[in-house]
């Protein structure tokens, strides 16, 4: 059923993020705002029903929350699926990130389970990285799909009070933890930056930014 187009007056102006994640949202914000594009969560847009998240990969995943937005409201909508890859356990959490401790748990538990698993693992076995997918819906038949990814290795302990979810645990060569680095560094070197640096490049020639 069609939903209120709550970005009729400037439909060019805004752009929807298909989650209602606050981390997400202020680094999408951040990496929007250069485009004066203003981001609103899919909340804030009038769609409250639950998206079943059910692919086996991350673009998948983005491409059914985009989908399942765009489709409702009719507004151009960025979904991005992003994650945890660990070599050591056969490329977990993956898709199952947000979830990996159950459904209600905390960023805080989550790490926490991952430090237990790798507990006592070499170093030389505990490289990771974070995988993003960002998956754009402009209009009918109009749809775009990039990937950026990060590499590094699980640390021994959590480390820095910036970010959300894994970084506290993700280790980096050049820096400790992500979530040691400042967010505007953040937003030059994540996944989620190497992916919208894509992404922006289909902004610049869809909205003419």
């Amino acid at each position: 059923m069609k939903m209120k187009n709550t970005a009729d007056e400037h439909p060019r102006s805004k752009l929807i993020i298909a989650s209602n994640n606050r981390g997400k949202l202020r680094e999408f914000g951040e990496l929007l705002e250069p485009f004066g594009f203003e981001v609103i969560s899919m909340r804030d847009a009038g769609f409250n029903d639950e998206i079943i998240e059910d692919g086996d990969t991350f673009e998948e995943n983005a491409h059914i929350k985009a989908k399942a937005v765009f489709e409702a409201l009719g507004v151009p909508t960025i979904a991005d699926d992003s994650g945890l890859e660990i070599d050591f356990l056969n490329g977990a959490p993956g898709v199952y990130s947000a979830r990996y401790a159950g459904e209600n748990a905390t960023d805080k538990e989550r790490c926490e389970k991952v430090l237990e698993e790798m507990h006592g693992v070499a170093r030389e076995l505990r490289d990771a990285r974070f995988v993003c997918s960002i998956y754009f819906i402009c209009g009918e038949d109009d749809e775009y799909s990039v990937n950026g990814t990060v590499e590094g290795y699980i640390g021994d302990k959590p480390l820095g009070k910036n970010g959300f979810g894994y970084d506290p645990i993700f280790m980096l060569d050049d820096y400790e933890s992500m979530a040691t680095i400042d967010p505007a560094e953040k937003n030059k070197i994540s996944h989620r930056a190497k992916a919208f640096q894509k992404l922006a490049e289909i902004l610049k020639e869809k909205f003419n930014a």
